[in-house]
């Protein structure tokens, strides 16, 4: 069946899968697809459920995008901004060798953003103090519990769209349980999908009124907020302080030790309002931190997991 298409022309060597891999939830995610060179998303705009297939074709210097289902305008029409077009580069110097050795390699590289509120934030709480493996199980469970098929061909790629804010309100405790998502984690979503319509409004906020704004919200804490304000807001600024791994690995990168969150922000200061921007070249580049110790186990106390395809 086709969908409706568009050719988008950016005015820069613009990488897809760089723009769009941070919104890949683990390898599982039944959200994102990649199949060829085509980049495929099962996405809930507010126009309803579409399926979104792109697919970079460097040879004409075009993006291609199709999109079906009830959503594929609005899908289509937010195409530019999802790959970074409106990512502002204004005052950004990379200043340290380290950094301008990723700038270097990534220069192609720009931040997109969704305008997904929801759509970010129901991950990241999933993913709150738990390994990935658990948290992306978890996804996965929820969005083959309570979401839908993606319209179109996105059926045949088994690929699913979140389920909406209004299912999530609904869901009973118990179930959260059996999709191993804790109390703690299973409130912070239901609080937030109470006022999913106020989040949704908050794109094209700035970024510390979006913060205040989340972490006012009862399990929403600044790791989950910077994670929510990365993807939906585009915001180069936004650091996930507090996660496992991020402050040791940019320490790695540029001192050869690890750093604590106080350091990260030390040195991240004179990056403003591109600190975001330098954490992710400094990952992309730097050295790999060494493991010391076994990694962090997944929780047993939680019942088994059911799961359906």
């Amino acid at each position: 069946m086709d969908g409706l298409v568009r050719e988008w022309r950016p005015d820069w060597p613009c990488s897809v899968g760089a723009a769009l891999g941070l919104h890949k939830r683990g390898g599982g995610d039944p959200t994102y697809r990649v199949a060829g060179d085509r980049h495929w998303r099962g996405i809930r705009t507010p126009a309803g459920p579409a399926t979104l297939a792109i697919e970079p074709r460097s040879c004409e210097g075009v993006v291609r995008a199709e999109a079906w289902g009830p959503g594929a305008d609005w899908a289509l029409e937010s195409v530019p901004t999802l790959l970074g077009a409106d990512d502002d580069l204004s005052g950004f110097e990379p200043r340290t060798p380290e950094v301008e050795q990723g700038w270097r390699h990534y220069r192609q590289w720009r931040i997109g953003r969704t305008g997904l509120v929801m759509e970010a934030l129901t991950p990241a709480v999933i993913e709150q103090k738990v390994t990935g493996q658990e948290a992306f199980a978890g996804f996965r469970m929820l969005v083959h519990r309570y979401g839908e098929r993606a319209p179109g061909p996105g059926a045949d790629l088994k690929l699913w769209v979140q389920p909406s804010a209004g299912t999530i309100r609904q869901v009973p405790s118990w179930e959260w349980l059996r999709m191993h998502i804790d109390p703690a984690r299973s409130r912070a979503l239901v609080t937030a999908a109470r006022v999913a319509d106020s989040l949704e409004r908050t794109v094209g906020l700035p970024g510390d009124e979006v913060e205040r704004r989340l972490t006012s919200l009862s399990g929403i804490g600044v790791w989950t907020a910077a994670e929510v304000r990365q993807r939906a807001h585009g915001d180069a600024d936004a650091v996930s302080f507090g996660d496992y791994h991020v402050a040791q690995q940019v320490g790695w990168a540029v001192t050869g030790r690890d750093f604590d969150d106080a350091e990260l922000a030390d040195y991240l200061e004179p990056w403003r309002p591109h600190r975001n921007r330098v954490v992710t070249l400094l990952l992309l580049t730097g050295r790999n931190r060494p493991r010391h110790g076994a990694r962090m186990a997944p929780r047993t106390h939680l019942p088994a997991r059911v799961t359906r395809t």
